[in-house]
């Protein structure tokens, strides 16, 4: 393994508190996130194999992604390295769901850690979830990303509006 497949620093912080999820037999329902930041960024053949699946297409390989966490479904959630010469921390955050869905949820990883710390991982915000506020992902966002707290709908929405043609461009992928 690579050093360049680390975890940056605020992504190790998250992955060490760690994300609650249960699943409650009684209503058929999950509680609390269900998100699972990896212990390194995902290996790039692990990427282009699932890639490859996913959309279809034998001639991708997903190396314009930085894979560094997943949901219990098989969500993905990575970097988009879309911004040239941008640190990895500064690159888009995108969802590529199981069942087809894609997005980006947040415009790098300081709006991810403000997402984080109002309580919702990446496929709630997906899906509109709400929760409570996690004071631990909030230390974490003040310390890494101090004066950006904001709404997760208005993150999602500044990440969309400023890279509306995500979804589109991985819809070009899929065979």
């Amino acid at each position: 393994m690579s050093d360049d497949l680390a975890l940056p620093g605020a992504l190790a912080e998250v992955a060490a508190v760690g994300f609650e999820w249960e699943w409650d037999e009684e209503t058929d329902e999950g509680r609390g996130v269900d998100f699972e930041v990896y212990e390194r960024i995902e290996e790039p053949a692990r990427t282009a194999w699932w890639f490859r699946l996913w959309t279809g297409n034998p001639e991708v390989d997903g190396a314009q992604f930085r894979f560094f966490g997943t949901t219990g479904a098989g969500d993905y959630v990575g970097f988009w390295l879309v911004r040239p010469g941008a640190a990895l921390v500064e690159q888009p955050v995108v969802y590529i769901g199981s069942e087809g869905e894609r997005d980006v949820i947040a415009k790098d990883l300081g709006d991810l850690l403000w997402v984080f710390a109002a309580g919702l991982g990446p496929a709630e915000v997906e899906e509109g979830g709400s929760a409570e506020p996690h004071a631990g992902f909030r230390a974490i966002a003040e310390r890494y990303a101090p004066g950006r707290e904001r709404s997760p709908e208005a993150i999602v929405a500044a990440a969309r509006e400023e890279f509306p043609g995500f979804h589109e461009h991985i819809a070009a992928l899929i065979r």
